[in-house]
């Protein structure tokens, strides 16, 4: 699929992976609907989510490419909002013709302290956030009889890690809704993949598993990505959001891929 010109929706778009997608595929042609939350405070989380002014700084930067763009407010586990994204994106843009499912939380705690509203919200963004997203958007994809749906999951989709039960469990259920929607949708033209990335210097490293993980590493602050990188990939260094967002223009242009879920990660969990 030829991605100039095509309409995309980036969830999460406001920072990290989701910048890094959005900038990716504004490279390569295609116009994109910028949507987040808007809302920096969860009462769930322990750090902050990104701010609208982040969501404003992505628009701007996404609007240096010659294809059009927007930003739209919205909260990937409620339908209502996913409907109006969807409608809003078809109609100032055109169209839906790509879907990526970027939105994401994460949490740690051991399973015995771990409280049921921190558990019940990471399944909400990060399983329910997809499944709702591709409902609202199904009809428009269907009505071109060609398209893409991306949803990033995780390294943490390959294999349980102790205290990030919830967030590993809501990665698996990505990989699972990735491939039933992939035979759902085949028929109509449309492709479904997942991509699961490795380390990156994102929020949810630095702000919330740098503190749970670099004590155990005996790592100083902010060494903890760079030692389990070395320490875990073939090649020996860090993700960065850009590399994510190389693989998405590959499964959105990739017109006999579907059903996979493809590592980008160095190397680490190739299983």
């Amino acid at each position: 699929m030829e991605l100039r010109g095509k309409n995309a929706i980036v969830t999460g778009a406001a920072r990290g992976i989701g910048r890094g997608i959005a900038l990716k595929l504004a490279e390569a042609g295609a116009n994109l609907a910028l949507v987040d939350i808007g809302s920096q405070k969860d009462p769930a989380l322990t750090y902050n989510l990104a701010a609208q002014s982040d969501l404003n700084r992505t628009l701007e930067e996404v609007k240096r490419y010659e294809g059009k763009a927007v930003s739209i407010l919205a909260d990937v586990t409620k339908f209502a909002d996913c409907e109006r994204m969807a409608r809003e994106t078809a109609e100032k843009l055109g169209s839906v013709d790509i879907l990526v499912n970027n939105a994401g939380i994460i949490g740690v705690g051991a399973v015995a302290t771990m409280s049921e509203e921190l558990w019940d919200r990471i399944m909400a963004v990060n399983a329910k956030g997809p499944f709702l997203c591709a409902k609202a958007c199904i009809p428009y994809l269907t009505k071109n009889k060609e398209g893409a749906i991306v949803n990033i999951a995780s390294i943490a989709a390959k294999a349980g890690r102790a205290t990030l039960s919830a967030y590993c469990a809501s990665k698996f259920a990505v990989v699972a809704l990735t491939q039933a929607l992939a035979e759902e949708l085949g028929p109509s033209n449309i492709r479904v993949n997942a991509i699961c990335p490795g380390f990156l210097r994102t929020a949810m490293f630095t702000d919330v598993l740098n503190k749970a993980i670099a004590p155990a590493l005996g790592a100083g602050e902010g060494e903890a990505i760079d030692r389990l990188a070395r320490d875990n990939t073939y090649l020996g260094r860090e993700q960065t959001p850009a590399d994510i967002g190389e693989a998405v223009v590959y499964l959105c242009k990739a017109d006999n891929v579907t059903g996979a879920s493809l590592t980008v990660a160095g190397g680490a969990e190739v299983h």
